[in-house]
């Protein structure tokens, strides 16, 4: 696959070196030539100066046959038109913009763009772990809205069904992880101990999870 990355700061450098590593076609776009330096001699990838959202530049770095591109710079306009271009004008299949203002969001999500909203995704993070820090999501969906939890499957649910641990909309057993073989489950499933269980929940029913699991009682 071949990526375009426009920003070259902590964040584009570590999706370009991460993308690099796994053996895509990475480019990265900065105007600044000092920012460009932090990838270093070892950088398997390429490197361009100039403006993100400049046509000349984007052709030189090949975005006619980008798969994918990435606006990661520290300006959430230029981030925009940089994605939108990607897409409208270039028609590259998968475009991601990181977004500051979370408020723009849903501005942006009207134009058919994809965006990361990393002061929205870290607040979240930072709630669950001091208000749910029993849950520890080992993976946060979209802006924190849903989260993926890991949790051992506790004393009172064994012998208990899928069915029992299920809210639809709210909680879902996705998986289930049994003597070291993962397996999807059905309502049926029963629960046995040491079972892993890999449990999709919307944010906003944490509380309820930690009920049906019986985490904190007693404290």
């Amino acid at each position: 696959m071949r990526v375009i990355i426009m920003g070259c700061g902590r964040v584009g450098e570590q999706v370009a070196r991460l993308l690099a590593t796994e053996g895509h076609e990475v480019a990265v776009i900065d105007f600044n030539p000092v920012a460009l330096q932090r990838l270093g001699p070892d950088f398997k990838g390429e490197a361009y100066l100039g403006v993100g959202f400049d046509r000349e530049v984007l052709l030189q770095a090949g975005i006619e046959r980008a798969d994918a591109f990435a606006a990661t710079s520290s300006s959430d306009n230029a981030n925009i038109v940089a994605a939108r271009i990607a897409r409208t004008v270039f028609h590259v299949p998968k475009v991601v913009a990181r977004l500051y203002d979370p408020r723009r969001a849903e501005i942006y999500r009207r134009l058919g763009l994809v965006t990361i909203s990393s002061t929205t995704w870290g607040a979240g993070r930072i709630r669950e772990l001091l208000v749910h820090d029993e849950l520890n999501p080992v993976f946060t969906m979209g802006n924190g809205e849903a989260v993926l939890l890991n949790v051992e499957v506790p004393p009172q649910l064994v012998g208990r069904t899928v069915r029992d641990l299920s809210v639809p909309g709210e909680v879902l057993v996705a998986g289930v992880t049994r003597d070291d073989r993962g397996f999807i489950p059905t309502l049926g499933t029963v629960f046995r101990a040491g079972d892993l269980l890999h449990l999709s929940v919307l944010a906003a029913a944490m509380e309820r999870v930690e009920a049906l699991l019986g985490l904190g009682q007693g404290a």
